[in-house]
């Protein structure tokens, strides 16, 4: 066995469970501990300034500078009460990571001494150099000023000893250079829409927010063995490895008994997660070996998605502990499930309506009707830039197998639910309204309770699960605010049209609840080819989505030019979410990505194959020589060693194919780099540099089945996948 997994192998059987401490029994003592919440707020501010953090928060309402002095010293006071001794502007740039620039409260005095000080001005605004950061050519190398703005609505935490308070990052100019800005303006757009909409039904209701539960997948793997395979540590997923023999076949792993190291590890991170207020409630073994899944309570969108980014980095840090790494990739290991990042998606109005939850009055079922057909239709118009927002190198490894969604935006809606808008559909609307009795004459009424009126999907993107939409298809290690900003904006803008469609028809004399159904009907039809109920995966879906003019873009440059498309750009500007210059830069830095990562696992498996792999094969294949040669020499007849014979020319075959495709793929890469137009240079990467890496995998993938065990330097898949 070679020496580097030998030595990994043994500081695995070496591991030993590391004991939890508790801070108590009861979640509740400890819940948000950390957290500079309302609870906090009231104790540390006064009540004209908790006041204005409320407004701020519900209304939206700007913070005075004045208050902004009064809570940065509260928010110091609690810090310091916290043992904190830095703050940083938390903020979410381009690079799908989260980003920090730690100062210290204290300040030096004139008398030598020092003191703790934290401003207004230091709370609300900071400049990290934006030129470091993807900005897709908005920021020059060297106009290197950037703001980051804090955002009330998410309340400051402590990491540490560091105070963190979540913001914006924007450009010296004013663009978004963040996930964070577009959200939230798509979220104050479906916020109008959605209330302007609400008042045909309830005039009461003053905001809708969009609530999220983000269920997210990941793998654990021995921090020893990780180090020991150079493809996972620099690409997040494994370029080559036969699969194990036993592998999720048995689907023994699927909701089984938690491994004891493992369960130590979701104990140490879910009580840190917990007391950063991240609401976690379930955890359980997935699908494939060694992957599993945590998911916490619905929350605020905004507030969910900063949880989720600091989730992940809360991770990784945990694991470290429990000698693991945790694997986010999409598809670290191939031939079993990839790891996504479930959006459950729906709309509560100030009044605790859930706008996809059907009521017992046909009232309350004309409004959920409402707003369920709306969000059919959002998806359906903008199917493509949907897409676009899930695209990502990592991401077209899992989409459509597995249990992962396929590239084709499609909606499923159950049975149930989809006979009732058939029938909707096809429906005489009675325009002689003299109750709610004859308005729903000849429509069926929505039942009730429709959590588990049908089986789930798990082939569907977009799959509507009870009182909420699920987009299955977000990758694991996603930045939920993309496709949260733009399904958001899809919707804020198909509600406008909504209104302006009903408006025009109560303006020509209709009654309202008549105009509702007239249009909610419309939309309908136009809206069903993209409801589908059946198998994701079949060739005859794919088929039947083409003859539908449904678009499956299975590789991520071209699904992003929908992020370019006329289409785009009219939403863009309607909503005002992107501008045009933000949204070219968007479609720049995630081109780049694509590229750049696809050019760093082209070089990692150029380097494997030549300082690894292949020397490993000549050696092994030189002792079967050196075997054959003695067998030869002591005068045995030949067919005694046709077994070596042929061994030796199997691993030849297999070098060979190998260097050759190596050298022809490093050519290749040559090529695509000196190209300079970044769209031609990522379809360069995906259509002539990718397609060498399955094949260039399957045969050294031959080879570790072929040499001796002993010295085949990489773990293997049986090692990796079996904590």
């Amino acid at each position: 066995m070679s020496n580097i997994r030998f030595q990994a192998l043994q500081a695995v059987l070496g591991r030993t469970v590391q004991e939890v401490k508790l801070p108590s029994n009861k979640i509740s003592d400890y819940f948000s501990a950390n957290v500079f919440d309302k609870l906090k707020m009231k104790g540390y501010l006064s009540k004209e300034a908790y006041q204005v953090i409320v407004d701020s928060v519900d209304k939206g309402e700007p913070i005075p500078r004045d208050m902004a002095e009064q809570v940065a010293s509260a928010m110091k006071s609690w810090a310091l009460s916290k043992n904190a001794t830095h703050y940083t502007h938390w903020f979410q740039p381009l690079t799908g990571s989260t980003a920090e620039k730690h100062d210290a409260f204290f300040e030096p005095t004139s008398e030598g001494g020092a003191i703790e000080t934290f401003s207004g001005d230091a709370l609300a605004q900071q400049e990290p150099d934006a030129s470091s950061f993807p900005s897709g050519g908005i920021r020059n190398t060297f106009e290197a000023r950037g703001y980051t703005a804090w955002d009330p609505s998410s309340p400051a935490f402590i990491m540490g000893r560091t105070l963190c308070i979540p913001t914006v990052f924007v450009s010296y100019t004013g663009e978004a250079l963040d996930y964070k800005v577009p959200l939230l303006k798509a979220l104050h757009a479906l916020d109008k829409a959605a209330v302007d909409v609400c008042h045909y039904f309830d005039k009461s209701i003053e905001k809708v927010n969009a609530s999220l539960g983000i269920e997210q997948e990941y793998f654990l793997v021995d921090i020893a063995l990780f180090n020991a395979r150079p493809d996972l540590y620099l690409t997040g997923r494994t370029l080559f490895g036969h699969m194990s023999a036993k592998n999720q076949q048995l689907e023994d792993h699927y909701f089984g008994s938690i491994p004891e190291r493992v369960y130590a590890f979701m104990q140490d991170m879910e009580t840190e997660a917990l007391q950063l207020g991240i609401p976690l409630k379930t955890r359980h073994n997935e699908v494939a070996p060694s992957q599993f899944e945590c998911a916490p309570i619905y929350e605020e969108i905004n507030l969910a998605i900063d949880h989720n980014q600091l989730l992940m980095d809360l991770m990784d840090r945990v694991a470290k502990r429990h000698n693991f790494k945790v694997l986010l990739h999409e598809k670290p290991y191939e031939g079993v499930n990839g790891s996504g990042k479930h959006n459950n998606w729906s709309m509560i109005t100030n009044t605790g309506k859930n706008l996809l939850s059907p009521g017992k009055t046909p009232k309350n079922n004309l409004m959920f009707l409402t707003f369920f057909v709306n969000t059919i239709k959002a998806v359906y118009e903008h199917a493509d830039l949907l897409r676009a927002s899930i695209a990502s190198v990592n991401n077209d490894h899992r989409l459509g197998a597995n249990e992962a969604p396929p590239a084709i935006i499609s909606i499923f809606l159950g049975s149930q639910l989809s006979d009732v808008l058939d029938e909707i559909e096809t429906s005489r609307i009675s325009k002689k309204i003299k109750d709610d009795a004859m308005l729903w004459q000849g429509i069926p009424k929505i039942p009730q309770i429709l959590k588990d009126n049908t089986d789930r999907n798990r082939t569907s993107p977009f799959a509507f699960t009870g009182n909420k939409f699920e987009l299955r298809a977000v990758g694991s290690s996603a930045n939920s605010a993309s496709p949260m900003t733009i399904l958001n904006m899809i919707v804020a803008d198909q509600l406008k049209k909504f209104k302006y469609d009903v408006d025009k028809l109560i303006k020509k004399g209709e009654k309202k609840d008549v105009a509702l159904l007239i249009v909610i009907k419309k939309y309908i039809k136009e809206s069903k080819n993209i409801r589908f109920e059946g198998n994701g995966y079949s060739e005859e879906w794919e088929k039947e989505a083409e003859a539908r003019g449904l678009s499956n873009f299975k590789t991520t440059p071209k699904a992003l030019d929908a992020i370019l498309s006329e289409k785009s750009a009219i939403l863009f500007e309607d909503t005002k979410v992107f501008s045009k210059r933000e949204a070219h830069a968007r479609h720049e830095i995630l081109l780049e990505s694509f590229y750049k990562k696809l050019q760093i696992e082209a070089r990692v498996i150029g380097e494997m194959v030549t300082n690894i792999i292949i020397p490993t094969a000549i050696s092994y294949q030189t002792k079967l020589v050196e075997n054959v040669k003695g067998l030869k020499d002591i005068g045995l007849d030949k067919s005694t060693y046709t077994a070596q014979l042929d061994l030796i020319n199997q691993l030849s075959e297999h070098i060979n194919f190998i260097k050759t495709n190596v050298d022809q793929m490093i050519g290749e890469r040559k090529k695509a780099n000196v190209i300079e137009d970044i769209q031609a240079k990522a379809l360069a990467y995906d259509e002539k540099v990718k397609t060498y890496f399955q094949p260039i995998r399957y045969h050294v993938d031959k080879l570790e089945q072929l040499v001796d065990d002993s010295i085949w330097p990489l773990p293997k898949f049986r090692e990796l996948l079996f904590i």
